[in-house]
């Protein structure tokens, strides 16, 4: 017979794991019974639509949409790679002396708020981005058939879909660079030396023994780093632009589900309530597919 102790453990560790479960529940079910008149009202072009029109009661979240996966795809572009790069120079590279003071920089990077990230994005960082990136790029491919679509910049005030994406990018490298260093610290030294011993350069090392053996779980963090991208509001509201419209520029305002959000909660009324719940119950499946995806890509690489 198992004993009280043991019993009364096992029922606490069910408890708590079906508490997450009827929480994300809960959630789900208010943003459906919020957004539901929304949705009934617009049907499925409610997500192709561009309409936002307050007046008229025109609501549509395809701009939104788009603002939130370009911004975290940009964000993922710059901040993956940084964030390896960090893991790697603090396991394999970096002298004693600097090592310290590096991941604690990075640790207390990840505890800056962000909205000082926003503010710091918008009074420092979009003006500077405005003179030597907008405008020498926006002179340099102005006509380009392609290039001068996407690089453009109508106005170059620095805000815009790429600066919120760079955002992104510095504001999720601290949680992916701390756990990737993690990981990496836990390959065992053994794997490290045999290969040294044999002639392995630092390069060949990273690339067929560390990343190999920490795969799965880079990925894993990776995934985290997206999700608070995507979810990200403040920072996002002060350097996105908060233009209900899409561009074809990345260097042109933008919107994302939360940034619009943010912006119109307060004051919103009546169908502009139900709107921006369907957009919040858009951000959560959102989310939740690309989490999704990501459990079956690490399935998949931990079958082969």
């Amino acid at each position: 017979m198992m004993p009280a102790g043991e019993q009364l453990f096992r029922m606490a560790s069910l408890g708590a794991a079906l508490l997450v479960l009827l929480t994300l529940a809960g959630i789900l079910l208010a943003m459906v019974y919020g957004g539901w008149p929304a949705l009934r009202e617009f049907g499925p072009g409610f997500l192709t639509s561009s309409a936002w029109d307050i007046g008229r009661e025109q609501f549509g979240a395809w701009p939104a949409l788009v603002g939130t996966l370009a911004t975290a795809l940009i964000a993922l572009l710059i901040g993956a790679p940084l964030s390896l790069g960090i893991a790697v120079f603090l396991t394999e590279l970096s002298p004693p002396v600097l090592k310290r003071p590096v991941a604690t920089a990075i640790e207390l990077l990840a505890a800056v708020p962000s909205i000082i990230f926003g503010m710091w994005g918008l009074f420092a960082f979009a003006p500077l981005f405005a003179r030597f990136v907008q405008v020498p790029v926006s002179e340099l491919v102005e006509g380009m058939p392609v290039l001068g679509t996407i690089l453009y910049a109508r106005v170059p005030s620095g805000v815009g879909v790429l600066t919120a994406g760079v955002i992104l990018g510095i504001m999720i490298v601290p949680l992916i660079a701390s756990i990737a260093r993690d990981i990496l610290d836990q390959i065992s030294p053994v794997l490290r030396e045999s290969a040294y011993g044999v002639g392995c350069t630092t390069w060949e090392v990273v690339r067929h023994i560390l990343l190999p053996q920490a795969g799965v779980s880079l990925i894993g963090a990776i995934m985290l780093g997206l999700g608070r991208a995507l979810g990200e509001t403040m920072a996002v509201t002060f350097v996105i632009g908060n233009a209900n419209r899409l561009s074809s520029s990345i260097f042109d305002p933008g919107s994302t589900i939360a940034s619009r959000i943010a912006n119109e909660f307060n004051e919103a009324d009546r169908l502009q309530l139900n709107a921006l719940l369907a957009l919040g119950c858009t951000l959560f499946l959102l989310t939740f597919a690309i989490l999704v995806l990501a459990r079956l890509l690490i399935a998949q690489v931990q079958s082969r």
